[in-house]
């Protein structure tokens, strides 16, 4: 079974509290596209990161609203920044590195919620059935970029909302020659 690869670049997930302060309250989102993920989607709206040792533009809030805010980022935007972010899931946020966000209405001092997410494959139970594999799973996935690469330790997220897809940060996606069309991978059991 071929498992579609998509670059998860840079972005932020919100709280609601933070995003009033960012945004203002109020502030209507405007969505700019869908992702691949059912429920998730990109806004039009981006903030800034500041670090003590650089900022970083642009960067894309990503909705629905979260209990926790949450920057996600690639380990050459944290050597920009001057941080240094653990490799995590999305959520175990607890003891992670720390960054200020700068909206246009207002900024945040985030004390904890910035991580380079660990590789992962998202996919609903039947797929996980299929493939003879259960969430938190690691696993090495063989990927058809310029440069062939098999990536270990690629963790397995199961739920029943999920659609199937592997994500990447920036940095692997550049590792392997990946860009946004058309790569696939293979799950090899570890």
């Amino acid at each position: 079974m071929k498992i579609p690869i998509e670059i998860s670049a840079r972005h932020i997930h919100l709280s609601k509290p933070h995003a009033q302060v960012l945004f203002g309250a109020g502030h209507e989102f405007k969505v700019l596209k869908e992702l691949s993920q059912p429920g998730q989607f990109a806004y039009v709206e981006t903030v800034k990161l500041v670090g003590p040792k650089g900022e970083i533009d642009n960067v894309r809030y990503l909705g629905p609203f979260r209990a926790r805010t949450q920057v996600e980022i690639s380990e050459t935007d944290a050597r920009k920044l001057g941080i240094d972010p653990p490799f995590r899931r999305s959520g175990d946020l607890t003891g992670s590195a720390g960054v200020k966000i700068v909206g246009p209405k207002g900024e945040v001092d985030l004390k904890e919620g910035v991580i380079i997410a660990l590789r992962h494959i998202h996919m609903d139970p039947i797929t996980a059935e299929k493939l003879g594999v259960k969430d938190g799973d690691r696993v090495k996935v063989d990927v058809d970029g310029v440069r062939d690469l098999v990536f270990e330790n690629v963790i397995v997220r199961v739920r029943d909302d999920f659609k199937l897809s592997m994500h990447l940060d920036t940095d692997e996606a550049n590792a392997a020659g990946i860009d946004e069309e058309n790569h696939f991978g293979e799950l090899i059991k570890a």
